[in-house]
């Protein structure tokens, strides 16, 4: 599995470090030139970009003009097309509008799963696949994986993705052939439940990197719940508040789970 994890702004550059390709969200591209400096050198190095439409940091996706802005600036590997959180029906709307929209030849366009249930993911997967998107993406905090799991809210969570993938790929909706990248932890061992599930080909996660910022430092399992930090309040943190020995501990951690 390819692995990118989103950092602040004062470790943009020791991303490249450590992570296979660079995860770009397009509302930062518009607001910080740090960050927007980031990524044109990353293009102009030939780093691999994954470009987000910014739904789970806004609430809203980013499309239209904007986005096809930065898809013609940064000539991403991928874009993540808008889709509308838990809401098959305008997901796919969403997605049918954009398979007909011509992008730069080197960019693939990537679909993202959004459902209030193991039925409704089956038939957006379905849906997708059947529009002609070759990679599609699965989201990990939808309101319905809860139930699917079991003990605290974060474990739960993670057990609702892995049972909702498990189920869709044993009835033959994911096959090993397909090329699934999966957005965001609740908690990092989910990733390791995927051993010898070839279909999954990427994974972006800011969680070893925001555990740090909490001062949180991964178990040999993982962790019990998901940090309460997020992007969008460590993005400005100074330099100096961010323990480098524990951030590239638990990045180091990571990588034992995933491998």
């Amino acid at each position: 599995m390819k692995v990118s994890h989103e950092v602040p702004r004062c470790l943009l550059e020791d991303s490249k470090n450590f992570n296979d390709y660079q995860y770009c969200l397009v509302h930062l591209m518009e607001e910080d030139k740090v960050y927007r400096e980031h990524f044109l050198q990353c293009r102009d190095e030939g780093i691999p970009i994954y470009l987000d439409n910014s739904l789970h940091e806004l609430g809203t996706a980013i499309g239209g003009e904007v986005l096809m802005k930065w898809i013609d600036k940064l000539k991403p590997k991928y874009v993540f097309v808008p889709d509308v959180w838990e809401d098959k029906d305008a997901s796919i709307v969403n997605a049918r509008k954009w398979i007909g929209i011509k992008l730069p030849e080197e960019v693939e366009k990537v679909a993202v799963i959004q459902a209030k249930s193991i039925h409704e993911a089956a038939t957006c997967y379905q849906t997708y696949k059947d529009l002609g998107y070759e990679k599609i993406a699965f989201s990990y905090g939808a309101e319905y994986f809860k139930k699917l799991g079991s003990g605290p809210e974060s474990i739960a969570q993670a057990q609702g993705r892995f049972a909702m993938i498990s189920t869709l790929y044993y009835n033959n909706v994911i096959s090993d052939n397909d090329n699934v990248h999966l957005l965001g932890c609740a908690v990092p061992q989910e990733f390791s439940w995927y051993k010898g599930y070839k279909f999954i080909k990427s994974i972006d996660t800011s969680n070893p990197i925001m555990a740090a910022l909490e001062g949180l430092k991964y178990e040999s399992f993982g962790l019990f719940k998901k940090p309460q930090i997020n992007m969008n309040q460590a993005f400005n943190i100074d330099p100096k508040d961010v323990n480098i020995d524990l951030l590239y501990y638990n990045i180091e951690s990571f990588k034992k789970l995933v491998d």
